[in-house]
């Protein structure tokens, strides 16, 4: 399934309020905003504090100030998915009634155990309670079953991407143990809702996209094109992350240097006199004149001023 050419690009960027937002999002976000925008389109902002326990008091409310102190504008208002808990259970429910959703009474511990291998995230579910729970077993979690099949799809700066969603993953977790939506059916409903057809995000979600896209399937939504951009790894070459703590801080405020470094980051020939434009200018350039084949495929050593992890 497709998008429609002919439909308006709607891109978003969805962080989560974990901490002040760090420049690999900022990353995310100057590319979808510039694809969207680029393309005439709208570009929303969705806050995933779905995982309650993670969230970061006041997170939320900052990492909104910082897009707007750079230039950022958004055509809707933010979506929390916090506040759409039983738009998850009325999906779930469809996909429970067509048969696609099993209880599982397995533990993690338990999964470990009976992995037919590691996973690429993780091992295998081996599917051990695919045709109903053991004796005496009382449901955990509630999964998705899967094809045996292999899924493929293109994204627009990888190409074609080829799972077998079996092997990789296994039927998947769409409520947790904890009671907790799972990512995958969230976004995926987050998204179709919005009418989102294109998105943007980290490379790290590459791996994740054949499960949202089999979901869609079973939905009978249409399924977004995919953009997965490169990761921003700090100087010891681990992925930029509000939970590593990173020391550095770089207080940009008004400041549209950082933008020109994210611009940078992904390939684009930022004119050296445009640095120290005003953060709407950065944007506006960014959009007329953002390449996507110039976006490497490659993560890399983010060279950001005074090694700033975090823009606040």
């Amino acid at each position: 399934m497709k998008p429609d050419k002919l439909l308006q690009t709607v891109g978003r960027f969805a962080p989560s309020p974990t901490g002040p937002l760090h420049f690999g999002s900022l990353v995310a976000a100057v590319g979808s905003y510039c694809l969207a925008r680029r393309d005439g389109g709208k570009w929303l902002v969705r806050i995933e504090d779905l995982d309650r326990p993670r969230e970061v008091a006041g997170a939320a409310d900052l990492i909104l100030s910082t897009l707007e102190r750079l230039g950022f504008e958004w055509d809707e208002p933010p979506v929390y998915q916090s506040r759409r808990i039983a738009r998850y259970k009325e999906v779930l429910k469809r996909l429970q009634a067509g048969g696609h959703v099993f209880p599982c009474a397995c533990s993690r511990r338990e999964i470990l155990a009976s992995a037919p291998h590691p996973g690429e995230e993780g091992p295998v579910y081996a599917g051990t309670c695919r045709q109903g729970l053991p004796p005496g077993r009382s449901p955990r979690s509630l999964r998705l079953r899967v094809p045996g099949d292999s899924l493929l799809f293109v994204d627009g700066v990888f190409g074609e991407v080829e799972q077998c969603l079996a092997s990789a993953v296994g039927d998947f977790v769409l409520r947790r143990a904890d009671g907790l939506f799972a990512y995958q059916l969230a976004v995926v409903v987050d998204d179709a809702d919005s009418g989102v057809n294109q998105v943007v995000r980290g490379a790290d979600l590459l791996h994740s996209t054949p499960r949202q896209i089999y979901l869609y399937a079973c939905l009978g939504w249409p399924v977004p094109r995919y953009v997965h951009l490169p990761l921003a790894l700090n100087a010891g070459g681990d992925k930029i992350s509000k939970r590593q703590g990173e020391a550095a801080t770089h207080h940009v405020g008004g400041d549209g240097r950082v933008l020109a470094q994210a611009l940078r980051f992904l390939g684009q020939e930022v004119p050296a006199e445009l640095t120290q434009a005003p953060p709407g200018e950065i944007l506006r350039w960014g959009v007329e004149h953002f390449c996507l084949e110039a976006v490497p495929r490659e993560n890399r050593i983010a060279c950001i001023d005074e090694a700033a992890a975090v823009c606040i």
